[in-house]
């Protein structure tokens, strides 16, 4: 009984291994991939150590290598010998932000960048925060301390995975913004119809969209605009990401304030201020050349 239930998949055997092709037939699709992962800068000390005191080994690889992977092979897939094969993320993001068809790409792309630019911006051991960079902070947001409670504060209400920025406006010298893009959302103007700032669950149709600004945030606030989404010109600096994957396994349920208590003490500050010089405040519009910098930062 037995041998006559195995003779047909030997004989399916035979034929697929004389029907099988050499490597070099397969179609292209199946082995390119022009995506890569990012090496970090401190790459070689984070996949051996972890991020010390603030993400363990494991879930540095769990939140960074296999996820920032993940997304990678995705984008591959999605994009696979097409125009968009070796656009960067940066690029797709932008190209794909008004069009819900591709939200898939637009999805994986940005996803990736904002991944990328949160892991980016971490140092191993605590940093100091340039001179010149604080006393910018402490003229737009009256003390360090005050940006780091509002920061904090900002992500710590924030209720889903997402992240939230520090931006530079370009258009007003000496002017930050804190605010926050939910799920793979983008900060860049250029993709403002899909920077997804509100919790939609809380916010009314009629509420004015606005951008606050790091130290005087707050509806009566002096500084709040009511603008659209986008309409401000920014430069993020800084973000920190609230998906619950990076830090639920150390921290476990309840412990997302101290998660961010302790990724503010891991901040690389010299990244920070090397974006923050990026792109220079402008009056009106921006250069192309500012343009361009601000979606190739990484």
């Amino acid at each position: 009984m037995l041998p006559r239930l195995l003779r047909p998949q030997s004989t399916l055997r035979a034929v697929s291994s004389l029907t099988q092709k050499p490597a070099s037939a397969l179609p292209r699709f199946q082995t390119r991939g022009l995506h890569r992962v990012p090496q970090l800068t401190h790459d070689t000390h984070f996949k051996n150590n972890g991020i010390p005191e603030l993400l363990s080994p494991e879930a540095f690889d769990f939140a960074w290598t296999q996820y920032q992977t993940l997304l990678i092979d995705k984008l591959n897939l999605l994009t696979q010998d097409t125009v968009d094969a070796d656009a960067k993320p940066g690029e797709l993001l932008v190209k794909y932000s008004r069009r819900p068809e591709m939200a898939s790409v637009f999805n994986y792309a940005s996803m990736a960048h904002n991944n990328h630019f949160f892991f980016n911006c971490l140092s191993p051991t605590p940093t100091q925060i340039p001179d010149k960079f604080a006393k910018d902070i402490v003229d737009t947001c009256s003390s360090i301390e005050s940006l780091k409670l509002d920061f904090l504060a900002t992500a710590n209400a924030m209720f889903g995975p997402g992240f939230v920025w520090l931006a530079k406006n370009l258009e007003r010298e000496g002017l930050m913004h804190i605010f926050c893009t939910y799920n793979a959302g983008s900060p860049y103007p250029a993709a403002h119809s899909r920077r997804q700032p509100v919790d939609m669950a809380t916010h009314s149709p009629d509420a004015p969209l606005g951008n606050q600004f790091a130290g005087a945030m707050g509806a009566h606030s002096a500084n709040q605009k009511s603008l659209a989404p986008g309409a401000v010109d920014v430069q993020p600096i800084l973000c920190v990401n609230t998906w619950e994957h990076v830090w639920m396994m150390d921290y476990g349920i309840g412990g997302k304030a101290e998660y961010l208590e302790r990724w503010w003490d891991r901040i690389n500050w010299e990244v920070v201020f090397d974006n923050y010089n990026a792109v220079s405040s402008m009056k009106g519009t921006r250069h192309a050349a500012n343009r361009n910098r601000s979606l190739s930062m990484l």
